[in-house]
């Protein structure tokens, strides 16, 4: 049965991470800013956002993330100077990125992980649940993730999160749930979570991916729970407490995704990230799928 729940109008973006897997591009760019294609992945993630309804976005950043900042504001010069030049197109563009959502920025002082980042929000989110999204993890906007986590939200109550099936020797790489079904094919409950198992001790192989939807009450653990895995405060570990006991935040749902996801975590997944979005492009992909057929016949 649905149920009346307070709708979801916030999202949170952590990004304040070093980057140190993109060094030494990273050294003085924010990994966040490294284009994909010809525009920085952190401009999807607030697309994605405000595609799902959520106009309100807060970005948790740290030192050296200024570029940030300046990506989402206006640059006036710039303007002019495309003006003057009657580049309409570029104009358009390069206002784009300023024009998409009511963006917000707080410090995490002190990088201790997720969890940490997740709570610098609380001011801002106050009593409200709210979206997470990680700039690592691009979804395809055919693909409407975010806004299926807000509709089972909405249904059930409580938070959701994103999960998807690896293989099970890549299941160390990821927080990991236990699940049982429900009425709905792409949502299962979650009755269990942990952070990067080891395969053999993994209770599935439905890894967590960069999307949750979180009720307001995960501050309240987060203020008490104890660096986890890697010494850092853990979305997963208070995430756990919330499956354990309904009667504080509701249950926690998982929605199983299936759709196309752009990894750019990774360097391998970065470049084919960027690959595989140059083909799909009407102005990039006739040209470039020629050229990489070409390419990869030449090299085989």
């Amino acid at each position: 049965m649905t149920q009346s729940h307070p709708r979801i109008s916030k999202a949170v973006i952590p990004a304040a991470g070093l980057g140190t897997r993109f060094l030494p591009a990273t050294k003085a760019t924010p990994k966040e800013m490294l284009p994909v294609v010809d525009k920085p992945a952190i401009q999807y993630v607030v697309e994605e956002a405000v595609a799902a309804g959520l106009g309100d976005v807060l970005m948790v950043t740290g030192r050296n993330k200024r570029p940030l900042e300046d990506h989402f504001d206006r640059n006036y010069e710039l303007e002019s100077a495309l003006q003057k030049k009657g580049d309409a197109g570029r104009l358009a563009k390069v206002q784009e990125s300023s024009d998409l959502a009511m963006i917000h920025y707080v410090r995490q002082g002190d990088p201790k992980g997720l969890g940490h980042a997740v709570l610098c929000a609380a001011p801002h989110v106050g009593n409200e649940p709210f979206a997470v999204l990680l700039g690592d993890d691009l979804i395809d906007p055919r693909d409407p993730l975010l806004q299926r986590m807000i509709d089972v939200q909405e249904q059930y109550g409580g938070s959701v999160i994103a999960l998807m099936e690896v293989a099970p020797e890549q299941i160390h790489l990821y927080g990991c749930a236990s699940v049982e079904a429900t009425d709905d094919g792409d949502v299962v409950k979650v009755s269990g979570l942990v952070e990067k198992p080891d395969p053999a001790d993994a209770p599935s192989n439905y890894a967590i991916i960069g999307r949750y939807v979180l009720d307001p009450h995960i501050f309240d653990i987060l203020r008490t729970t104890e660096p986890g895995r890697g010494g850092e405060i853990q979305i997963t570990d208070a995430l756990q407490q919330l499956a354990e006991d309904e009667k504080v935040g509701g249950p926690v749902h998982g929605v199983v995704f299936k759709g196309r996801r752009y990894d750019t975590g990774d360097r391998g997944d970065y470049l084919r990230a960027i690959v595989r979005l140059a083909c799909e492009r009407e102005d990039l992909g006739p040209d470039f799928r020629t050229w990489l057929r070409s390419y990869v016949a030449e090299e085989m």
